[in-house]
């Protein structure tokens, strides 16, 4: 295939609720475009587990032509677990659908998914989905959207039917009833049912002074009593929609085939374009700051926004071109890992199959095969000004666990395996501790774990035995202690020697570590200094209550002393080891726990035993609010490790109605009953080591 015209291009991702049905409503887009012969087969759910559990865990892309511009779609994951895959969605598109359940409404992850889209200045609409089934609505989520994004919900639709009666929709704008033949997609334009006339008249009016208000002269000519025209009403609803101040509601149901082919046209004819993206800042490596015009006459810079493992070809890139272009055989640098890569096939998706290009260019999705060194995140850039995209922080991974390969001829492909996949996740994250052999997997959550096993067992055929979860716990100090520690050691030949003496003080929480050296008189000389923050640092790898890492300390060294033949870097590295050990005994160390913060989402009914759950949990209950509907929204702040189970007993008290979120918020002291048990739990976990 040829270049395409970058104003011939929409990038859409698809966000909402785990539930709301966008990987649907994607085979239903394909369907009414002909690239499927039926729906139900969920495209872009590629992964054995997806299919299993009916629930998408990573992107999914796809595409087609519809009037001659191509689109471009990203299927999203609808859970907190699979974060960086959604938000990687974001960076790929200028265009967000969040798909709504009719039924539910605006849901917990549909809400923080849409703050983020806001965050990042993209252009959104919705379609409510399912508008087929019982108790099925839109108008009482109106406000919530113009209160979550902060813009103005724009209905441009009404339905025909409602429930199972469900036959149509009004397209407000041309003023057009379209009547769908059962669930064919197939319709006809037909002028408004008379015993609509009045609502859609009323309906009209809305839309219309919602999308004048954005545009001073027409609002003018409105008031004077000039007609609005239809060209008129769809420029400005263009310009408004592109600058962010609205936000276009549309109607239907993926499982009917109703609505679809009008959200085709509404991707074409309101769709932000990749040239009207808003810039991106980022740092050049050489130093200072730059924006990243989206301009085809600019320098390559694209994102590498997902990366995957097919068993035939290897390794594939999945990569936005942000700006210039890219053609087959032109050199590339991936900056974050200094690598020089050439770009072979460049492969744009049609439906299920995949087209070759021969120039990528602005605003493109593309995926190579085989680069040698890349990962999520990274960004790809022409050699002669190499710079790094500017990205959100992606949250801490927060759950860990050991993983032991089942065969001993799988330990070599165990890494290999879990490299790749902590390329394909910046959220998932793993190491390999050589003194205790083992090796230990993070990450958001026990699914997003779960199915990183599953992937390491599909794509790199690693069956491994998975140990229970780890918390992240740390340790700390809560009295300052100063600490005095010589090396001294006589062989043949040099010896050794070093000496310091150091001051360890408790920080705020959170502030991590500090190092100051306060020598005067060159007791200890400069090239030595380093060395000794190299050994304290070393000895905070493992605490003294039960070897986790410390934390929020500052450590001064004030004194020490030398030998002009003996001393050397090592020696000062092992007397600031001890030392440091040494002084933590006595400085009154304890154990920290992770806290989160946890939103929990119950019917009205079981909010009281909820928070009495909590309460048992050693959880701090924060508030709770009605969210409308009949649910109630607890909030607290709660051990992670009093979570670990929290799901099932959750489903258990709402008969599996409440589901509930939480990042990380902190760490705590343990209470001194807590700690002994974690103290005397690591010990077993070292014995057993």
């Amino acid at each position: 295939m040829d270049k395409i015209n970058p104003k011939d291009k929409r990038n859409i991702v698809l966000l909402g609720h785990h539930g709301c049905g966008k990987t649907h409503l994607i085979d239903s887009i394909l369907f009414t475009s002909g690239k499927l012969d039926r729906t139900g087969v969920f495209v872009t759910d590629t992964e054995e587990a997806e299919k299993n559990r009916k629930a998408s865990f990573s992107l999914g892309i796809t595409g087609l032509s519809h009037k001659g511009v191509r689109i471009n779609l990203v299927d999203t994951p609808g859970m907190a677990e699979f974060h960086a895959e959604t938000v990687n969605g974001l960076y790929s598109s200028e265009n967000v659908l969040t798909v709504i359940n009719a039924v539910s409404g605006m849901e917990i992850m549909t809400e923080r998914f849409g703050n983020i889209a806001k965050e990042l200045n993209k252009s959104i609409m919705v379609f409510f989905n399912m508008l087929d089934k019982d108790r099925a609505g839109y108008k009482a989520t109106l406000d919530e959207i113009r209160e979550t994004f902060e813009r103005t919900p724009v209905l441009l639709q009404l339905p025909i039917g409602s429930a199972s009666e469900l036959k149509g929709i009004v397209d407000l704008v041309e003023n057009k009833a379209y009547i769908y033949e059962g669930e064919t997609g197939k319709f006809n334009v037909e002028d408004v049912p008379a015993d609509l006339q009045n609502a859609v008249e009323e309906a009209r009016t809305k839309m219309i002074e919602d999308v004048i208000e954005t545009d001073e002269a027409l609002m003018e000519k409105y008031f004077e009593g000039e007609e609005i025209t239809t060209d008129e009403l769809k420029e400005t609803l263009r310009k408004a929609y592109v600058e962010n101040q609205i936000i276009p509601v549309l109607l239907g149901s993926a499982m009917k085939n109703i609505g679809i082919n009008l959200l085709l046209d509404t991707f074409v004819s309101l769709g932000k374009t990749p040239e009207e993206a808003a810039p991106w800042s980022a740092e050049l490596v050489n130093g200072g700051e730059i924006l990243v015009e989206p301009l085809e006459s600019e320098p390559l810079v694209g994102y590498i926004f997902k990366s995957t493992v097919d068993p035939f070809v290897g390794k594939l890139t999945f990569i936005k071109v942000i700006s210039g272009s890219l053609k087959q055989g032109d050199s590339f640098m991936v900056v974050d890992q200094d690598s020089t890569e050439k770009a072979g096939h460049l492969l744009i998706v049609d439906g299920t199959k995949d087209i070759e290009l021969t120039e990528a260019s602005l605003g493109d999705i593309v995926k190579i095969a085989k680069l040698k060194k890349s990962a999520v995140g990274d960004t790809i850039t022409h050699k002669d000004r190499q710079l790094k995209l500017k990205l959100l922080d992606w949250p801490e991974p927060m759950l860990s666990k050991s993983v032991q390969p089942k065969s001993k001829s799988d330990i070599d492909k165990i890494s290999n395996g879990l490299s790749r996949l902590a390329e394909s996740d910046p959220t998932f994250v793993w190491e390999h501790d050589a003194e205790t052999g083992e090796t230990v997997i993070s990450g958001l959550g026990s699914v997003h774990l779960d199915i990183m096993v599953e992937r390491l067992k599909k794509l790199f055929s690693v069956d491994v035995e998975v140990g229970k979860p780890k918390i992240a716990y740390r340790e700390t100090i809560r009295r300052k202690v100063t600490a005095e520690y010589k090396h001294k050691k006589q062989t043949g030949g040099h010896g050794q020697y070093g000496h310091v003496q150091i001051e360890i003080e408790p920080l705020e929480r959170g502030a991590g570590f500090e190092f100051v050296d306060k020598i005067v008189g060159g007791v200890i000389p400069k090239n030595y200094i380093p060395a000794v923050e190299k050994g304290i640092k070393e000895a905070m790898k493992k605490g003294v209550l039960a070897s986790y890492p410390v934390v929020d300390v500052r450590v001064t060294l004030v004194y020490g002393s030398y030998h002009d033949v003996d001393s050397s870097d090592m020696s000062f590295q092992i007397a600031a080891s001890q030392a440091f050990k040494k002084g933590m005994q006595e400085a009154n160390p304890v154990i920290l726990e992770p806290i989160m913060d946890v939103e929990i989402f119950v019917p009205d009914e079981n909010a009281g035993d909820v928070m009495g759950e909590v309460t048992s949990r050693r959880g701090r209950p924060m508030g709770m609010e009605s969210v409308g509907k009949g649910i109630s929204k607890v909030i607290a702040q709660v051990p992670l490790s009093e979570m670990l189970d929290f799901s099932s007993k959750l489903s258990s008290i709402t008969s599996g109605r409440g589901y509930f979120t939480m990042k990380f918020a902190g760490y705590q002291e343990t209470p001194p009953d807590i700690q002994q048990k974690v103290i005397v739990e690591r010990q077993r976990e070292l014995e057993e080591e």
